[in-house]
């Protein structure tokens, strides 16, 4: 009965804790606490604009990319307005970026940062590299290890595994950068590593398809975009705290 009455009370009181972590926070998407404010986040989302993005190598323009239900969402089947990756106004270069996404059956997308825009670069992929979405059915998923979720695109696996949450559910993802030195992770499991002004990082692009664009990879400072994919994807929380 002791032992029963000392159990019961420490589950008391671990669900106690449980249920105090949530009090006073908010639950609303797209926003940011006050202590987030205190430690420099800033959204990039508001969850009712893109303000702060346009369209690569096209500007501010009317877009694929709309506000539904709260979520950034590329809207795959319109055709009355123009398609492509949007792109942060701003450029970025020791940071931590965090955001939610969700993906379509069989979705293929990505978030690609220390973008260099200009005309010369004819897409974002061109010249960043790229944090993968994948969804688990889609084709490469199983074809080629290096390209699932949460991977730096094209070069390594998953350095830990991290599950993908099924389509249509929300996955948490992390971005982190400082003086070239990445961080990838994929709700909440580190999937990758890389330290782009090594040596190494450019042997391996020279071995990659990427060697063909002579931007690919060579700084360490540009914008953030999001890739446009032809069977939807959504965005939502998606904030960005600078480093020194």
């Amino acid at each position: 009965m002791k032992n029963f009455f000392i159990k019961s009370v420490a589950t008391l009181g671990i669900a106690t804790l449980g249920l105090s972590s949530f009090v006073g926070t908010n639950n609303e998407p797209n926003q940011l606490s006050e202590q987030e404010k205190k430690e420099g986040w800033t959204l990039l989302f508001d969850g009712k604009t893109t303000n702060g993005w346009h369209l690569y190598n096209k500007g501010k323009i009317p877009t694929a990319w709309i506000i539904q239900n709260n979520e950034l969402y590329c809207k795959p089947d319109t055709f009355t307005v123009e398609h492509g990756d949007l792109v942060t106004d701003k450029e970025y270069q020791n940071f931590d970026l965090r955001f939610e996404w969700k993906i379509t059956v069989g979705g293929n997308s990505g978030v690609f940062f220390n973008v260099v825009e200009k005309e010369s670069n004819p897409t974002a992929w061109s010249t960043g590299p790229e944090y993968q979405l994948l969804d688990t059915k889609h084709d490469d998923y199983e074809a080629n290890v290096k390209k699932r979720a949460g991977c730096l695109y094209g070069f390594f696996p998953q350095k830990n595994a991290a599950v993908t949450k099924p389509a249509g559910e929300w996955n948490e993802s992390r971005i982190k950068q400082v003086n070239g030195k990445i961080e990838f992770y994929l709700n909440g499991v580190l999937t990758a590593e890389q330290d782009l002004t090594s040596k190494d990082w450019k042997d391996l692009v020279a071995k990659s398809n990427f060697k063909y664009f002579s931007t690919f990879g060579k700084t360490v400072k540009g914008r953030i975009a999001l890739q446009d994919w032809s069977k939807g994807i959504a965005f939502k929380n998606i904030k960005i705290k600078e480093l020194q």
